[in-house]
């Protein structure tokens, strides 16, 4: 299923505190959007993976995403290399979005960061033709979304973009 929109996070629920406002905006237009979580929050203080993964599936169907994926990183242990990257680089060409949406460059929590980094690194490489990646036997094309942007977190960035959501506060919340 090719998508309009797709939305990268290191957490659960960095979709829906982050982003979810704008989600579902673009979903009311029309677009197609989705939502793959690197980790099931595993190392989180409030609640457990079980209760993440509910809540996931629940904040998916409130929002109408066409699809939500987990990939099941290790929570607080991922890292950007060769092999992270790679199953990034799958869902980017398996859905081959136009747009990018990820985590802040900078925040409180450090897998906020890095997960910045290997979705910029995933998006890059998922552009380049030498690099082969598989989804079950077939060979995935190359590509590149168009656009990544990143969604503000704990830490405050001055925005490049501002997306109007007060139609859809309450769905966000």
């Amino acid at each position: 299923m090719k998508l309009d929109i797709l939305a990268l996070a290191a957490h659960p629920d960095d979709t829906e505190l982050g982003c979810s406002g704008t989600i579902a905006l673009q979903i009311a237009k029309g677009h197609k959007v989705g939502v793959v979580d690197f980790t099931r929050g595993e190392m989180g203080t409030r609640g457990t993976p079980a209760i993440r993964d509910q809540e996931a599936a629940a904040s998916a169907k409130i929002l109408g995403l066409s699809v939500r994926e987990n990939l099941g990183f290790r929570d607080g242990f991922f890292k950007n290399d060769e092999e992270h990257q790679l199953q990034v680089m799958r869902v980017i060409r398996k859905y081959q979005p136009e747009i990018l949406l990820i985590n802040a460059p900078s925040d409180r929590h450090p897998d906020h960061g890095r997960a910045s980094e290997l979705s910029t690194e995933a998006w890059f490489k998922a552009g380049l033709e030498m690099i082969e990646t598989f989804d079950g036997e077939t060979k995935q094309a190359a590509w590149r979304p168009k656009a990544v942007y990143h969604y503000i977190q704990a830490r405050y960035i001055q925005p490049d973009v501002v997306v109007d959501v007060s139609d859809f506060w309450e769905r966000k919340m």
